[in-house]
């Protein structure tokens, strides 16, 4: 997240906002805990700052949940209309709005990327949290390509980190050939650790995020978490300088990127097919 943070300030800077002097930029954690991010929703809501900035859907709820009038700027969220967060995205309507992942539109896409990469699965896995609106919807679309795929899914249900070993062991049992990690902040935040487990476990593994892969994940396919706080901040600005949140439009990436970990396929003992490398957009080792 520090890069994203990084694209952000870089962002208001060019928009002649400087972190520590006209604006602070104050950074709290939740770690995808739907109870930790009530309360520090409720924290900061007293604080009573111009603006909330937050990533993902579970966080964007929780700070909907507690205020309906400071305006909030939302970053990476799967499906804004969908979870209740907008009432639309041309019309955001109320205090919210920002950029839009699609993360649903691109669910299928991934699982379609591990069948090419291991053309005999036919029993997946999917990681998923719980306590995210958005999984529910990312869970239908994969399940529904999975179908098309004929491929079976075992669907594994994790809700805190704490809970990301035992979530593998299951995993393990079940005799998956490979693994889809829904998108979700609290797997990125646990990006290294959920890559270790992946490997330890011999799974192949699609993600939503680069930064999984960056981190030792196999594959992911979606927008730059970069490029979308760094949109955010267009958000921050227009807002400092006087603008609703229901008159901004919700914003959605326009670019995608296919990046592959050849040294993780290397010691998963996974070959790659040349055609799936030339369609990347990079490729590590």
């Amino acid at each position: 997240m520090g890069a994203a943070l990084e694209a952000m300030r870089a962002a208001l800077r060019s928009q002649g906002h400087v972190d520590g002097k006209d604006v602070a930029l104050e950074v709290f954690w939740g770690d995808g805990d739907a109870q930790r991010l009530r309360k520090l929703a409720a924290e900061i809501v007293v604080r009573a700052p111009r603006v909330i900035v937050t990533h993902g859907t579970p966080a964007s709820m929780a700070v909907k949940g507690t205020t309906t009038g400071i305006p909030v700027v939302v970053v990476s969220i799967g499906d804004p209309v969908g979870t209740g967060l907008v009432a639309s995205l041309s019309k955001p309507g109320g205090n919210i709005t920002g950029v839009s992942n699609i993360d649903i539109g691109l669910a299928a896409k991934r699982l379609e990327l591990l069948k090419e990469t291991v053309p005999s699965f036919a029993h997946v896995a999917v990681l998923h949290n719980s306590t995210n609106p958005s999984s529910k919807l990312q869970l239908e679309e994969t399940g529904a390509a999975a179908r098309k795929l004929g491929a079976r899914l075992y669907l594994a249900e994790v809700r805190t980190p704490g809970e990301l070993a035992e979530a593998f062991v299951a995993v393990s049992k079940q005799r998956c050939q490979g693994m889809t990690v829904l998108a979700d902040p609290m797997f990125i935040g646990q990006r290294r650790r959920i890559a270790e487990l992946a490997l330890l476990n011999r799974l192949p593994t699609v993600y939503a995020r680069v930064e999984n892969v960056e981190a030792g994940g196999l594959m992911s396919y979606g927008p730059r978490l970069v490029d979308q706080f760094a949109q955010g901040a267009t958000y921050i600005d227009k807002i400092l300088k006087g603008a609703k949140p229901s008159d901004l439009p919700v914003e959605q990436p326009t670019k995608f990127e296919l990046v592959i970990n050849l040294n993780t396929a290397r010691a998963l003992g996974v070959t790659v097919p040349p055609q799936l490398q030339l369609r990347a957009d990079r490729t590590i080792g």
